[in-house]
């Protein structure tokens, strides 16, 4: 009875709460002003088995296309018709004893590649993620490089952990840069990381440690961009499909659908707008309904592989 209880209160923590929770006025140490919300990003996890090649994608899309008929929301493939899937390797690092992840620290590195060869350079993002938004506002992720960075914070939304039919929020505070923007020789050792990121500096951590490859594990996503999502008064997203497997033995681990929008205040995004934004979430959540992994993100996909799942703050 305690779980339908707690299930029927988190199923009423929708969009409207971003708007009224922002996090009040304050400043890090050195009298910057506190990050805000720029970002509205909408995730469903979806089971790894049910993409076994590109037919899955269109499969999904198919229940995308759906669920935006069903609820009045605007669906536009052109120029998506014909895209081939991007892939990416993904790498989670973190200390044998996973300290990052057990204190909300997400660090992760991406390449890209096309046609097979490595495109750009590879990118690095330390996030921390919580389910308290002022929390998350108060981290300062900001590092200490020479060269450019990015801070990007958001709220994400993903259905309830008991099962489709809702709404949860985590809040994510990223800083992302090239990988050429660490100079560092010892680009593993927690000394360096804690040097270039500030917020690293309260774990910690004991001589000589050094982050490494999450359960030996390196992720290939395959992810294809779907179509534009319109939800009326000037709110569009571009949505994109993605699985993401093991590098060698090529297990599924799993899947996600996902849209962003961004503003720059809450108010920008119109009663209206947000509505049809939680109804077209929440009716998708049905349609799909047999592809929904409830209670899952992709990083906790990763960080659960060998059992023992450290202790998340997702």
């Amino acid at each position: 009875m305690g779980k339908k209880t707690q299930s029927k209160k988190e199923a009423m923590k929708s969009l409207p709460v971003i708007e009224s929770s922002e996090a009040s006025p304050a400043f890090y140490s050195d009298g910057h002003p506190l990050d805000k919300i720029e970002y509205l990003e909408s995730k469903i996890i979806l089971k790894g088995e049910c993409f076994t090649s590109l037919d899955s994608f269109k499969e999904f899309t198919k229940l995308v296309k759906r669920a935006a008929r069903a609820t009045g929301v605007g669906f536009s493939r052109k120029g998506f018709k014909g895209l081939q899937p991007e892939l990416r390797e993904v790498l989670f690092l973190d200390t044998a004893d996973f300290k990052l992840y057990n204190n909300a620290f997400i660090l992760r590195r991406r390449t890209t590649y096309e046609h097979g060869f490595l495109s750009g350079n590879p990118e690095l993002v330390l996030k921390f993620r919580h389910t308290d938004q002022q929390k998350t506002a108060e981290m300062d992720v900001r590092p200490k490089l020479a060269g450019p960075y990015r801070i990007k914070f958001k709220v994400e939304a993903l259905p309830l952990k008991s099962g489709p039919g809702g709404i949860r929020m985590l809040y994510s505070h990223n800083a992302q840069f090239p990988l050429s923007s660490l100079h560092e020789a010892d680009r593993d050792s927690m000394a360096t990381l804690a040097r270039v990121f500030p917020s690293l500096t309260a774990l910690n951590t004991v001589k000589g440690e050094i982050v490494e490859l999450v359960n030996q594990t390196a992720v290939v996503e395959v992810l294809l961009d779907i179509g534009m999502l319109d939800f009326g008064d000037g709110i569009t997203a571009k949505a994109n499909v993605a699985v993401w497997r093991t590098r060698g033995d090529e297990k599924q681990l799993v899947g996600e659908f996902a849209y962003q929008t961004r503003f720059h205040r809450q108010s920008d995004i119109h009663a209206a707008a947000k509505k049809r934004i939680e109804h077209f979430f929440m009716t998708l959540q049905h349609i799909a309904a047999d592809w929904v992994a409830p209670g899952m993100t992709k990083t906790a996909a990763v960080y659960r592989l060998k059992g023992n799942p450290p202790q998340a703050h997702e």
